[in-house]
């Protein structure tokens, strides 16, 4: 008889409703597993506890819950318990209750425990499955995840079968031969929905935009800023994606046309995930599509696979975070919020990617705006998901904080400039009394709370060199300072018209604060975002009672006559005419050649008078220089 006949024969033997199948599996003490997710087995779950009643000390085994399973642990407590791996709404007040019991553990680590320790074994896996092909082979569908090494674990399996469950490829199958029973009983899959428009949301997307090359693989955590800000990718190019959970954010990168996986380092051109959360349209997608591959979560989420991937960028969330850079991601205080998943496993392994980045996302206050998401210290009985070694980028609606290789020092000074403005002395005056920063170290005068993001731009020099220019940060005073010391004695003496040796922490942290109002200064950058060298400087400086303001500018010596700048001159105009400045005006030496030519060409009428070797050069910006022409030159 062929393998395909024999299953044939054996199927219709397997079959029945779900109150008599259950009945005759379960026994006193069983400890069963559910499916987890939008996989989860309604039908079979509804009907498990309807049965749960008649039986003592069950022990119910889940990831996360967002269906059948029951609220009311109260009335169940002589009867079943639960345990998961992560707290849901459905989970959420048992656990913090004390009728529920939370798992901290990562998700890659679940199938071990169901293979390997004793006092895990499985008696029953409850999952829901595709019908069967004509192998004989049924697949998990939308949630592979851990459901597959637990049907693999499980003394026990029994899957319902719902034709609405979409066929997925990868390695979600398993054949009739593994599944004890099987009860058929068509419905809905759970859908999630995330909310995704936020005016915060976006701020923190085209943060996170900044970050992300073209060609780099993505991963998102479970949650509704990660999600966001996938949908904020819609400018890059050739995304691939490799994530624990697949939602209806990838699928509009892939409709836009921006997920492609050409450059994806392992399994080019697919889209790789363990599970599903999303809407019908995302399970249709999938559905027998060569293009995505299911896989179960100690293969996605393995550290090593994930390193593999080239420019592999892991964005997740964050409850809280202190000064130094711990991550709380799972709780508020004491209670239980979420879970650990694959957090951890994707932020180490995009760490160790080659150009990869791990990025944490938070808004910068609780969302009724009375606490600080960055704090001095972590609330009592939250727990450190991730700790303040492993963290790279840190992303509010008020910027980027990179901490990787920083001294606390640095890091305070970094999350307090992206907390929210109205909590920015006090935690100030936290890290002061802790020791963390100087004790005349300032912050910037708040007139404008957003960090002026819309002056920030690229341009090309030559030959063929991009520098990217934006406003100054309060982080940028180390960088600052090794500019200035770069610069040959000649440009110091002609940027400060005298021969400055040193530049102290007061001096350069009095530039790098400022409050974009009455005072601007841009630099231009090399290198990756937190860890970049500053090759030119701009600023002006306003005179509230004149409405000039005093501009100056400085280039790194082998930058020079490639008109930069000229470059920042102009920048510089155009941002003080948006602010209704009235003109510039300047100290040059007279020997200053190069920096005289500059200003003498800027486009506008130019005034100048000597005085002992330093010119004094003014202009305003309603009296644009006459162009010659043939009409109006001789």
């Amino acid at each position: 008889m062929s393998f395909e006949n024999d299953w044939k024969s054996q199927y219709p033997d397997k079959q029945g409703s779900a109150v008599d199948i259950l009945r005759g599996v379960l026994a006193n003490g069983s400890r069963i597993y559910i499916g987890s997710g939008a996989g989860e087995p309604q039908h079979l779950v509804r009907t498990l506890f309807e049965l749960v009643p008649a039986f003592r000390d069950l022990e119910i085994v889940q990831n996360l819950s967002f269906g059948a399973l029951p609220v009311d642990w109260d009335r169940l407590r002589e009867h079943a318990r639960l345990k998961t791996f992560f707290v849901g709404p459905s989970s959420r007040d048992a656990v913090n209750d004390g009728l529920a019991d939370y798992i901290p553990i990562y998700f890659s680590a679940i199938p071990g425990l169901f293979r390997d320790e004793p006092s895990w074994s499985l008696d029953l896996a409850l999952i829901q499955v595709s019908p069967p092909d004509e192998h004989g082979f049924c697949s998990l569908g939308v949630s592979v995840g851990t459901g597959k090494s637990a049907a693999e674990s499980a003394r026990k399996v029994v899957a319902q079968v719902n034709p609405r469950m979409p066929r997925t490829l990868g390695d979600s199958f398993l054949h009739i031969s593994q599944i004890s029973h099987f009860v058929h009983f068509e419905e809905p899959l759970l859908e999630v929905h995330f909310s995704e428009r936020s005016a915060v949301a976006e701020r923190i997307a085209r943060y996170v935009s900044a970050l992300v090359e073209d060609g780099s693989t993505v991963q998102v955590g479970l949650g509704r800023i990660p999600n966001s800000v996938l949908r904020y990718l819609v400018d890059k190019r050739d995304l691939g994606i490799h994530t624990e959970i697949l939602t209806d954010s990838h699928l509009y990168l892939v409709q836009k046309g921006v997920v492609t996986g050409l450059q994806k380092t392992l399994h080019q051109g697919k889209i790789v995930a363990s599970f599903c959360l999303g809407s019908r349209e995302l399970y249709d997608f999938i559905d027998n599509n060569p293009e995505v591959e299911l896989y179960p979560i100690e293969y996605v989420n393995n550290r090593k696979l994930i390193s593999q991937h080239d420019r592999m960028v892991a964005i997740n969330s964050a409850l809280e975070i202190d000064l130094t850079g711990q991550i709380c991601a799972d709780s508020i205080g004491h209670n239980v919020y979420s879970g650990i998943g694959g957090y951890v496993d994707f932020m180490h392994g995009a760490a160790s990617s080659d150009k990869g980045k791990a990025i944490i996302v938070l808004p910068s206050t609780s969302p009724d705006g009375r606490r600080s998401r960055i704090v001095s210290h972590l609330a009592d009985g939250a727990g450190v998901v991730s700790s303040r070694s492993t963290i790279r980028y840190i992303v509010t609606e008020f910027g980027i904080a990179y901490l990787h290789g920083k001294t606390i020092r640095e890091r305070a000074l970094a999350l307090i400039n992206i907390a929210h403005p109205r909590f920015r002395e006090r935690l100030l005056a936290e890290a002061k009394r802790l020791h963390y920063v100087y004790e005349d170290q300032i912050l910037p005068p708040i007139y404008e709370p957003l960090y002026p993001g819309q002056w920030e731009t690229s341009q090309i020099f030559p030959p063929s060199r991009e520098i990217f220019f934006r406003p100054v940060k309060p982080t940028d005073e180390r960088a600052m300072q090794e500019f200035f010391y770069s610069l040959p004695d000649q440009d110091i003496y002609y940027r400060f018209l005298s021969a400055m040796k040193v530049f102290p922490h007061r001096n350069t942290q009095a530039m790098c604060n400022i409050d974009y109002e009455h005072e601007m200064a841009i630099v231009g950058v090399m290198g990756e975002i937190g860890s970049e060298s500053i090759i030119a400087t701009g600023r002006y400086i306003l005179d509230q009672k004149t409405n000039y303001a005093e501009v100056d500018f400085a280039v790194a010596a082998e930058w020079q006559h490639r008109g930069i700048g000229t470059f920042l001159l102009h920048y510089l105009c155009e941002m003080a005419k948006s602010k209704g400045i009235t003109g510039f005006q300047a100290y040059v030496l007279s020997s200053n050649r190069r920096m005289l030519s500059i200003f003498h060409n800027v486009g506008y009428v130019v005034r100048s008078s000597l005085d002992e070797g330093i010119y004094e050069i003014s202009f305003r910006f309603d009296e644009p220089a006459q162009v010659c022409t043939t009409e109006n030159c001789t």
